[in-house]
């Protein structure tokens, strides 16, 4: 195998840890950048394909970016109490409730498990390529090049989907430029984002892709789950920009090995230890 560990560790420590002040300091910067180039042509009608970048700071290290696990009153959301009971036996490694590293218990960091609905979003939201056909639109992920779809033949919502990570989406066009995805179903084994918040098998996610103009698309992402939050509430609202069709999209994977080689060169032994070691 070519290159050595620290090499090869690289991408593991940018999934794992917190963004670095230099991190977040370029991240801003080339978005704030790309938020202020001048728009296009006008928007395309029922049109919403081609690779998007998000145009604000969208990692969600500390869970979702429109309400982060910081500790601010104004990003305390309205758990019910079984969201409070839940969360007690969750063990992030970001945010407020940051657990020490032996004791993490996030699916999707310790296994590599798929991040679900609607994380997929909230965490590492990159390039994300979108392309349509009459019956359905794909959505592809740079993080972990996940892929999922969302009906658009005219199908209802479905009552009561068998579970799945990403769930069952169907969308529909509100108006000529922004498609209405819904997505119901969603397996309650993955947590909500990584600050470790909950979700239920009752949650609904909405997610508006509103088309400004030629490069320009607002992405909202609003979660409702009556379960574990007493209203709704909107977990992401960051705007995109159309990346160049020749845009190359530099991987990014969880790797269960490339983990367990970094905890131990940090000393921090089986991560998955006080879970039976599995």
């Amino acid at each position: 195998m070519s290159g050595s560990f620290a090499a090869r560790a690289v991408p593991v420590v940018a999934a794992l840890l917190l963004c670095s002040p230099l991190m977040n300091a370029q991240g801003n910067g080339q978005a704030a950048k790309a938020a202020t180039e001048p728009a296009s042509a006008p928007a395309p009608r029922h049109d919403i394909s081609g690779l998007w970048f998000p145009a604000g700071f969208a990692v969600g290290d500390r869970g979702a970016s429109n309400m982060p696990e910081d500790g601010k009153p104004e990003h305390q959301l309205p758990y019910t109490a079984a969201a409070l009971e839940k969360m007690k036996k969750m063990y992030p490694g970001n945010g407020t409730r940051e657990a020490p590293a032996t004791k993490i218990n996030d699916p999707a960091v310790i296994y590599c498990d798929p991040q679900g609905m609607p994380r997929q979003d909230l965490y590492e939201l990159r390039a994300t390529q979108i392309m349509q056909t009459p019956a359905k639109v794909f959505v592809l992920y740079q993080m972990g090049r996940i892929w999922r779809y969302i009906w658009q033949d005219g199908r209802e919502v479905p009552k009561d989907p068998d579970p799945k990570w990403f769930g069952t989406s169907v969308g529909k066009w509100e108006d000529d430029y922004t498609f209405v995805a819904t997505t119901v179903g969603v397996d309650d084994r993955t947590w909500l984002d990584k600050g470790g918040r909950p979700l239920s098998e009752d949650i609904v996610v909405e997610e508006r892709f509103h088309r400004l103009s030629a490069d320009r698309m607002q992405f909202t992402v609003t979660v409702n789950d009556p379960k574990m939050y007493t209203k709704p509430w909107v977990a992401l609202n960051v705007p995109m920009r159309l990346l160049p069709d020749n845009s190359d999209v530099p991987e990014m994977m969880c790797s269960v090995s490339e983990f367990m080689q970094y905890n131990e060169k940090m000393g921090w032994g089986n991560p998955t230890a006080l879970y039976g070691g599995k």
